[in-house]
């Protein structure tokens, strides 16, 4: 039987079977008559949309929709949300959908009545001072894979299409009011999809885990984000209406979102500017890097990998989980090499650069250059483990 529950940590967060029918209720808790439901194209005509719109005008609500967003959302993409939301006269953000949505629908909220751009306030050096929290509009997060925690992030990953780069804008506003996790809104997510959004739920808890700053809650927490991986994500992709299965991974990834303030590493430093060059899938990205990265950092993670596969009863060793990750790869479909994805090593040097640049560079457990990041990009491309 599916769990359900409510708890705060610190985000409200509503969990379980059908969960989605208090989506007006929690829009009048956080003060709001008039919502703007930001979700992708392929989500704007589904039944679950439907259905969330009708809910809030039932309930007396001025909420329209805005779906302008791509898989990699772009500061465009926000801007022309923002545009939505003060045409409309909007209070508040629902942010409807996968990863995507769920980034640009706070990006929206958190800019769209500021006086400063977007991109003042990234996660580097306390720009997110530059911005006016009492002007930041609450978010409702409405996950529809389990994948990206962007529900319990106070964070954005927007593309900065100039510039060619993924660019986090963070600010502790951007954190929403209130999560509904509901797994009946994941089970119509395609098998790929499942898998590659629930490979990046794992690259987030693992990366966690291999991180070296101190931060013993965010380590708990990313060993059991692991284990419900484990315990959930090839029943999940194998059954795509298993409610248990799609419960479990809806809380691994909220668990790896929330582990991570730890720290991410190279799998992240990597996928970021490569999703932002290559317009590649970002769960997808981390599936394929997972290992090579694994690897390449081995000396110094492989005590902390033999405590991992211990308690996520594994054989034992580094080799042990690293073999776990190769085998789950492979049974979820998830090619070894970037090259399957149409991505070649043309731009090897500016993904090395790029990648050392990355914030998440600074959580690897071993400081690479751009030199090395490059080789391990490669290394990647060609499938060379």
């Amino acid at each position: 039987m599916a769990e359900s529950g409510n708890w705060n940590y610190p985000t409200a967060v509503r969990l379980g079977p059908g969960r989605i029918a208090e989506l007006a209720d929690v829009c009048r808790e956080v003060g709001s008559t008039a919502p703007l439901l930001v979700t992708d194209p392929g989500l704007a005509d589904s039944a679950m949309v439907a259905s969330a719109l009708a809910s809030c005008e039932q309930s007396g609500m001025a909420v329209n929709v805005f779906a302008g967003i791509q898989g990699n959302p772009t500061g465009s993409n926000v801007s022309d949300g923002i545009s939505a939301y003060l045409e409309g006269n909007h209070d508040a953000v629902i942010a409807f959908g996968g990863g995507s949505a769920l980034d640009a629908g706070k990006a929206i909220a958190f800019a769209a009545r500021q006086q400063r751009e977007l991109w003042d306030c990234e996660d580097d050096d306390g720009d997110w001072f530059n911005a006016d929290a009492d002007l930041v509009a609450p978010v409702i997060a409405v996950p529809t894979t389990a994948g990206t925690g962007s529900e319990v992030g106070r964070a954005a990953l927007i593309t900065h299409e100039l510039e060619q780069v993924k660019k986090i804008v963070w600010h502790p506003q951007l954190l929403p009011r209130v999560v509904i996790l509901d797994p009946e809104l994941t089970t119509g997510l395609p098998r790929g999809l499942t898998a590659a959004t629930g490979m990046d739920a794992l690259s987030h808890n693992l990366e966690a885990w291999c991180a070296p700053a101190y931060h013993p809650m965010a380590e708990g927490i990313a060993l059991q984000g692991m284990k419900l991986v484990r315990q959930h994500l090839p029943a999940a992709v194998a059954q795509g209406d298993d409610i248990d299965a799609r419960t479990g991974m809806l809380v691994a990834s909220s668990m790896g979102a929330t582990a991570f303030q730890r720290g991410l590493g190279g799998m992240h430093a990597l996928a970021h500017p490569l999703g932002a060059l290559y317009d590649a899938h970002h769960g997808m990205l981390n599936a394929i890097l997972m290992p090579y990265v694994l690897k390449r950092n081995e000396q110094i993670i492989a005590d902390r990998m033999a405590d991992a596969a211990r308690y996520l009863d594994l054989p034992a060793g580094f080799g042990g989980f690293l073999d776990w990750v190769l085998e789950l790869r492979e049974s979820l479909d998830i090619p070894h090499s970037l090259s399957a994805i149409g991505i070649d090593a043309e731009q090897a040097q500016r993904v090395g650069e790029m990648a050392v640049q990355d914030p998440s560079a600074g959580g690897n457990p071993i400081q690479l250059s751009a030199i090395e990041y490059s080789d391990l990009f490669v290394g990647a491309v060609e499938g060379r483990l």
